[in-house]
């Protein structure tokens, strides 16, 4: 006996590009700067916040999405969604961006977990992670893993 289906959700992608500026990332000082625009300033200071900038092969920005975010001293970043969203938006660069309120700029042992398992998996999918930063509260502070050999 066959079984009718009835109820299967269709899977719809779709990725709506709106270049409001042509910023091409070239450093980490570069990058922390655009980055840095989506970090409220009223609480960059006290709570976390995850993004990840989409990029294309000339470096050139796709988008920022905001990933989470967390309480004082943590926030979630999921791999899957990370690559996700970079295959939707057709990257072949990303960069990882997470605050630290407390102002210390030591990537923790999860900020060293998390940028090995994204950098890892998006080398499956020709991915290439062009940098992990943490910033601080103020403005201009921020550690490169690029930039320190972590990548």
């Amino acid at each position: 006996m066959e079984t009718e289906i009835t109820n299967i959700s269709e899977i719809a992608i779709s990725y709506i590009p709106s270049f409001v500026e042509d910023a091409v990332i070239r450093t980490s000082w570069a990058a922390q700067a655009v980055l840095r625009r989506f970090f409220p300033q009223e609480t960059i200071h006290i709570q976390e916040r995850f993004l990840i900038m989409y990029l294309n092969k000339a470096n050139k920005v796709l988008g920022v999405f905001p990933m989470s975010i967390g309480g004082i001293s943590g926030t979630i970043a999921d791999v899957r969604l990370i690559l996700a969203v970079a295959l939707k938006a057709g990257a072949t660069n990303i960069m990882l961006a997470h605050n630290h309120p407390s102002g210390n700029l030591e990537p923790s042992f999860s900020d060293l977990d998390l940028t090995n398992r994204v950098k890892e998996g998006a080398l499956l999918l020709e991915i290439k992670l062009l940098d992990h930063l943490i910033l601080a509260p103020e403005e201009g502070k921020y550690y490169s893993f690029a930039d320190e050999g972590g990548l």
